[in-house]
């Protein structure tokens, strides 16, 4: 029989609502998970095990209080909560506290989320790792900045994470780590109390194991459908190969496994075709490389100045980076992302969703550097939604999946397609 700690969000409140199960007994069995694997996995900043029992015995003592009851969740440590510190990742902020939740997490505790804990991020959600490792291999990296929700969940720790991406940061560690990992349409879900890194970038997001858990947790935060929408047996889905100009930098395995899926759905019924993509559509990797240095250095210019030899080489050298960039260098990169963010919906006027590669092979070894978002800055700038998929596994035994890109604001259909492809591929 299956754990309650490896049950999906969406059923942890089946079982709770139909008296299966209480909050207290889901919570506990996550608390065991993490008891047991922590020391290896490392995927919390902040945990304290009473206090999460506490949350949920309040729940169970009182009615259904909305479409998250008693599911734990894990929150990055750069949203805020009243109840635990918020360290960004940052050692000198260890002990940071607030008096209020993020949007996101007072949202969640109204719908009855048990918030378990506070996930490891990368200092500033930026490049520089912290103690989480990958629950497939603890010798390779679960990717950054999301890195604490994307192997917690992946560890059964927990059903569902929040993770934000600013470049790769909820994509990237999906793929690493063998997860549902989704990225909502920009400015989707609320950034109130989430620490900035990049104004024109950051994206609130999911991290979790089961696709219909990103639509159950849309309907907490945005009163959205918990459902998502079944496609008709006779309306296959239209799709976009995007191969990028950064195809060729990919391993054979993510070629394989993205070309193997194209092959499933088409013989499914789908129609994959490869389209030519807007003008200056190469050249979004190089936009976001200057304006993403530009965005931190004006969000972190007071740790620049206050902190500055507390910081990692890796983020005081992409600061200083931001702070030397030509304005008109800057504003060139602004108005390509502009126009092609333009062109990119009408493209969307043919397809239902993009198919590329989530990231460029399995998750590497070691602790730094922790892989490039080569195929997930872009998609990233130009605003529109996206999924990973975990499809398959490399040679080294990690996961590799494939990446879906919908249409700006068509997050719900973006959803019903990848449920579509998934149940087609797995």
């Amino acid at each position: 029989m299956t754990g309650l700690n490896e049950l999906s969000a969406t059923a942890i409140v089946a079982a709770i609502t139909s008296s299966d199960c209480s909050a207290e007994d889901v919570t506990r069995a996550c608390l065991a998970r993490i008891d047991a694997r922590e020391a290896d996995v490392g995927a919390f900043e902040y945990l304290d095990p009473a206090y999460a029992i506490d949350q949920a015995k309040v729940l169970d003592d009182g009615p259904i209080r909305g479409p998250l009851h008693g599911v734990p969740i894990g929150v990055k440590d750069i949203m805020d909560t009243f109840d635990m510190p918020t360290g960004w990742g940052f050692e000198p902020y260890g002990g940071r506290t607030v008096e209020r939740d993020a949007g996101a997490v007072a949202l969640c505790r109204q719908a009855g989320a048990v918030i378990l804990g506070k996930t490891v991020t990368s200092e500033f959600a930026a490049f520089y790792p912290r103690k989480t490792r990958n629950p497939h291999n603890t010798e390779q990296t679960p990717g950054v900045s999301s890195m604490g929700a994307a192997a917690g969940a992946a560890d059964f720790m927990f059903p569902v994470g929040f993770g934000t991406q600013t470049g790769g940061s909820i994509i990237r560690p999906a793929a690493c780590c063998g997860v549902i990992g989704y990225k909502p349409t920009f400015d989707d879900l609320p950034l109130d109390g989430v620490m900035v890194l990049g104004q024109m970038l950051d994206t609130v997001g999911i991290l979790t194991r089961d696709l219909r858990d990103c639509t159950l947790m849309r309907a907490a935060l945005l009163g959205d459908s918990p459902d998502i929408s079944p496609r008709a047996a006779n309306d296959p889905p239209r799709i976009a190969f995007i191969r990028t100009r950064y195809w060729n930098e990919a391993d054979p395995i993510v070629h394989t496994v993205t070309e193997d899926a194209i092959a499933a759905l088409t013989a499914a019924g789908a129609v994959v075709d490869e389209p030519e993509m807007p003008e200056g559509f190469d050249d979004l990797g190089d936009a976001h490389a200057t304006i993403m240095p530009v965005s931190s250095a004006q969000a972190r210019a007071y740790e620049y100045e206050m902190y500055r030899e507390e910081l990692s080489d890796v983020f005081r050298e992409h600061v200083e980076q931001g702070r030397a960039t030509d304005y008109a260098d800057y504003d060139r990169a602004v108005t390509l992302t502009r126009r092609c963010r333009s062109a990119l919906d009408s493209l969307f006027d043919g397809y239902d969703a993009f198919i590329t590669p989530s990231a460029p092979g399995e998750a590497p070894k070691g602790v730094f550097p922790t892989g490039d978002a080569m195929f997930n800055r872009f998609w990233t700038l130009l605003h529109v939604p996206l999924v990973h998929l975990p499809v398959s596994m490399g040679p080294q035994g990690l996961p590799v999946g494939i990446q879906l890109v919908g249409r700006h604001g068509a997050d719900h259909k973006l959803l019903s397609t990848a449920q579509w492809v998934l149940d087609r591929l797995t």
